[in-house]
């Protein structure tokens, strides 16, 4: 009788210490689990961080290179100065801007931080010729060309005069392709800016002459 009762004192802790060890098993799989959760999580976490710095690295107020427009060998050899453009207005983006002439650099137009500037060696407004205008792509530049539609007004001042264009066509190009750019044999308006994923593109609005 005192046998029996002693094992049945025994029994209990038996299972006891079975349970614990089921229990501890139990919980070291899901620690583990867990963590393999966790782990990917932060993985994942650190590729959507990397995403968003490579595309926000380059904002819209960022400083660039200081001669970053190569321009087509052609134009060097304009030399005409009469109805240089000073001022743009697109009605419809809200584009009002002033119009400063942009240097040649080592075959580079420098590219104004403030206003819209005229590719020095390009056509001329009420001339036959390709005038080519262009700025940042911020706000307050032509951030706003890229919701230009085709048939849009645009103006152009020159000191003396205005000349009214309307837009036919709208492309986006790579920088090394300059013949956007190249004299034309009739009047044409060429406005240019930054496009595409990190400013790897160039926005392309060409426009004609209206009466």
């Amino acid at each position: 009788m005192l046998q029996d009762l002693n094992s049945s004192k025994r029994m209990p802790k038996k299972k006891i210490n079975s349970f614990l060890r089921k229990t501890k098993k139990a919980t070291k799989k899901k620690f583990n689990i867990n963590q393999q959760i966790i782990n990917k999580l932060v993985g994942l976490l650190f590729i959507i961080l990397a995403l968003f710095v490579l595309m926000f690295k380059l904002p819209v107020g960022k400083p660039i290179d200081k001669n970053p427009i190569l321009i087509n060998s052609k134009l060097l050899e304009s030399k005409q100065t009469e109805n240089i453009p000073v001022r743009i207005i697109i009605p419809k983006n809200d584009i009002d801007l002033k119009v400063i002439p942009a240097q040649i650099v080592n075959g580079y137009w420098e590219l104004s931080e403030t206003t819209a500037s005229y590719g020095l060696g390009s056509g001329h407004p009420g001339h036959a010729s390709n005038t080519v205008i262009f700025a940042h792509a911020r706000e307050g530049l032509f951030y706003n060309l890229k919701n230009v539609k085709t048939g849009d007004s645009i103006y152009v001042f020159s000191k003396d005069k205005w000349f009214r264009y309307k837009v036919n066509k709208i492309t986006a190009v790579f920088p090394n392709q300059t013949e956007v750019i190249k004299p034309t044999k009739n009047e044409t308006l060429t406005l240019y800016t930054c496009s595409g994923f990190n400013d790897e593109k160039r926005l392309i609005v060409t426009a004609l002459p209206q009466n």
